[in-house]
């Protein structure tokens, strides 16, 4: 990696870690340089705005999760599998970045009001498609997809936010097998 490359990922590091603990607008250019231990200018470099710093960030962890929902419903596994393979991989990126998980969370609704409903980069749509390819095979009982969709991704983010806020001891990996059956039924899964 070149130097700027490992500039410009230090002040996403820093900038994600300060976002998901004080919020964007509780976070000022100054505290993500003072945190990288560059100038703010130095930050410009990379970055027009704080603003498009926040973007970016989103765009590129929101994005992660809908390619890793698509990749999973690539696969064409029976439902249950495919439910247990999502909970796993929303898990798997809670316990590998709990700032990133935490920072999509609360920043989701700054962001998603510019975002087609149904852009690839888009989770929820990704998860969408997931439920209507169970629910035209017959897996998963016939609904308003959008609303399965809530409910199923609701069931799944819950915990996290639960571990976040240190209600639950445990990381949310650790209750993956008791989410996936409560997804499955809410989704009305045939098994």
């Amino acid at each position: 990696m070149n130097r700027a490359a490992d500039t410009r990922a230090r002040i996403e590091a820093a900038a994600l870690a300060l976002f998901a603990e004080k919020g964007v607008d509780g976070t000022s250019t100054r505290d993500i340089a003072k945190a990288v231990g560059v100038t703010e200018g130095a930050l410009y470099r990379h970055f027009a705005s704080k603003e498009e710093l926040a973007r970016a960030l989103f765009l590129s962890r929101y994005g992660g999760f809908a390619a890793g929902v698509e990749e999973i419903r690539a696969q064409a596994r029976p439902f249950p599998e495919t439910a247990a393979a999502l909970v796993r991989f929303f898990y798997a990126a809670f316990d590998a970045d709990p700032d990133a998980f935490a920072y999509v969370l609360v920043t989701q609704h700054d962001h998603l009001g510019g975002m087609a409903a149904d852009a690839p980069e888009n989770v929820v749509a990704a998860l969408a498609r997931t439920l209507a390819d169970a629910m035209a095979r017959g897996e998963v009982a016939q609904g308003e997809v959008a609303l399965v969709s809530a409910l199923a991704l609701g069931l799944v983010v819950q915990p996290a936010i639960f571990r976040l806020y240190r209600r639950l001891p445990q990381p949310p990996s650790a209750y993956a097998e008791e989410v996936t059956r409560a997804v499955l039924a809410a989704v009305g899964a045939r098994m």
